[in-house]
């Protein structure tokens, strides 16, 4: 995971022409714009993808490899104005590579679907991994060709290890995967039609696959690894991303089922292999404590609500808030272990040993703040009060936020005394607690609009304030309506002073019909009072009346 994270500091550190990489990264995604047509408003994903295009060129190729094409890439292209196929024919000709359909990528809209089956074969000690390929139909282009897609794949023992890979069996032909004669973990298989198999050889038992290993290529994986399988994964996988992303899927599913559950009324209960996972990565000290971090961090709210068929806030907020509960109390000497190994009285600076041991220490301290402890509580007041540097103060802060009380008005009035003169902290401080999931916080929201600090005229105020609070589905989408009336009321109020702000205000009622039917009802109420105001905006009025018409 931490290599996808910094390919673009791989680029400024090893490559002699950064500046004109890029600029050429930005013309390759203006020109997948212009084939899909699409507008500038999407320029900011478009270059994403358009990174992820060329990061499949190093998947391919290796670092060595995607360096010589780079340098012939400049070599041959030095100062004029190049085009796609440009740079794919100079990495092939410097590595003799074959790209036969690479360019799909760019001339071809839609992320494709991978659909991977796999199966073993115990006397011929043979793994086999179908996969089938689908890209779905755009406006313009209803058939689409296979793309040319690498996939990343290791093979894991029942222990959690990885087995060593020689050769592959693929369209006829046995091909050696070694590297200098020697075995590997990984290989990537290049995937170019709508349906291929790769066999391996010699695998002494049935495998746990490693599939997509570091997100080797942008498509939407469908496998069929058992939860079993996800939990050998999590709990050892090597590739830091698909150990992420096991530990994403296996969340989903486990938050999903207890919605279920909570729905039902029936007792909640935290599945110890889950547990025993995150543990593992926890107590690892190999391990990347950015990559902890990021491990240790459930799915949200909001994307879980996008994977049920009716929303349901309050059963994904107590779903969500019961895992981190249970969580910060079955591994509680490991957080308050993990928070006293990170401290550090030096200094704050910027790097990554730095960033990554605040991050983990953060992590732990918000889980074991969810936990109504004493104990707990004055650590964190004495991480807040010792802090050197204004991100573990404010992560503190969000450990304390979270149990109502003295202790939590106290530190919030204290830190705006601190920081009342930096407006920047200030947006920070009010985005703070519009996220809030204390009960009815709708009401503290209303008092901090009549704050000193804030200033309705101010949009980035507004977007902290009022973007904040829509962000907390379980106060804004609130069974009463108390949050949706209140985000009626400041829009109208809004559209008089920035009618573009409103508009995207108001864009928060745009998924109103994914509710239950009394949501929908309150909302509704409110699009159409907003309507019906005098003197509004067209700028909010095109948003409101597309909302309710959706």
């Amino acid at each position: 995971m931490l290599d996808l994270m910094v390919d673009l500091a791989f680029f400024k550190l090893q490559l002699r022409c950064t500046k004109r990489f890029l600029l050429t990264l930005l013309c390759v995604c203006l020109f997948v714009m212009y084939l899909l047509d699409a507008s500038l408003v999407h320029l900011y994903d478009l270059f994403n993808q358009g990174a992820e295009v060329v990061r499949m060129y190093k998947t391919l190729l290796g670092s060595e490899g995607f360096r010589k094409g780079m340098d012939l890439y400049f070599e041959r292209h030095d100062g004029q104005a190049v085009t796609c196929e440009d740079f794919l024919a100079a990495t092939r000709d410097a590595n003799g590579a074959d790209f036969s359909n690479f360019l799909l990528w760019y001339s071809q809209a839609g992320t494709p679907c991978l659909k991977v089956a796999s199966s073993y074969n115990a006397e011929a000690r043979t793994y086999s991994l179908k996969f089938s390929q689908e890209v779905p139909a755009t406006p313009g282009q209803p058939v689409k060709e296979p793309m040319f897609i690498p996939v990343a794949v290791g093979l894991l023992d029942s222990s959690g290890k990885d087995l060593p890979l020689s050769s592959v069996y693929h369209d006829g032909n046995l091909e050696s995967v070694t590297c200098n004669g020697h075995p590997v973990h990984t290989t990537v298989l290049r995937v170019t039609k709508k349906e291929e198999e790769f066999v391996f050889n010699d695998v002494p038992e049935r495998p746990v696959p490693s599939i997509l290993r570091g997100y080797s290529a942008p498509v939407r994986l469908e496998s069929d690894l058992t939860e079993a399988d996800l939990f050998v994964l999590l709990a050892n996988d090597s590739d830091e991303f698909n150990r992420w992303e096991s530990g994403q899927v296996l969340a989903r599913k486990l938050m999903l089922s207890l919605v279920s559950d909570f729905q039902q009324n029936k007792p909640l209960v935290l599945n110890p292999q889950f547990v025993h996972g995150l543990k593992t990565i926890l107590s690892d000290p190999s391990l990347d404590k950015e990559f902890i971090a990021k491990s240790l961090t459930l799915p949200g709210e909001g994307e879980i609500m996008d994977m049920m068929e009716v929303a349901d806030p309050d059963a994904v907020h107590a779903v969500r808030t019961f895992i981190r509960k249970q969580l910060a109390f079955e591994l509680k000497q490991e957080f308050l272990e993990t928070v006293k190994k990170n401290r550090s009285s030096e200094q704050y600076e910027f790097n990554h040993p730095n960033l990554a041991r605040r991050s983990l220490k953060n992590v732990a301290l918000a889980y074991l703040g969810s936990l109504e402890d004493a104990e707990i509580t004055e650590l964190a007041l004495h991480e807040y009060r010792t802090a050197k540097n204004l991100t573990e103060q404010f992560a503190a802060l969000v450990a304390l936020d979270q149990n109502p009380g003295k202790t939590r008005d106290d530190v919030l009035a204290d830190f705006y005394s601190k920081w009342q003169h930096d407006f920047l902290v200030v947006n920070k401080w009010f985005a703070l607690q519009a996220m809030s999931d204390v009960p009815r916080n709708v009401e503290q929201v209303r008092k901090l609009v009549n704050h000193p600090a804030f200033d309705m005229r101010n949009p980035n105020k507004v977007y902290s304030l009022i973007g904040g609070f829509c962000g907390s589905p379980v106060n804004f989408h609130a069974k009463d309506g108390s949050g949706y009336k209140f985000l009626g009321e400041i829009v109208v109020q809004l559209d008089k002073l920035n009618p573009q702000v409103a508009s995207r205000m108001v864009s928060a009622f745009s998924r109103w019909k994914r509710f239950d039917e009394t949501r929908q009802n309150l909302a509704k109420a409110q699009l159409e009072m907003i309507l019906s105001a005098n003197g509004l905006s067209e700028n909010v009025y095109e948003i409101a009346s597309k909302s309710l018409a959706a």
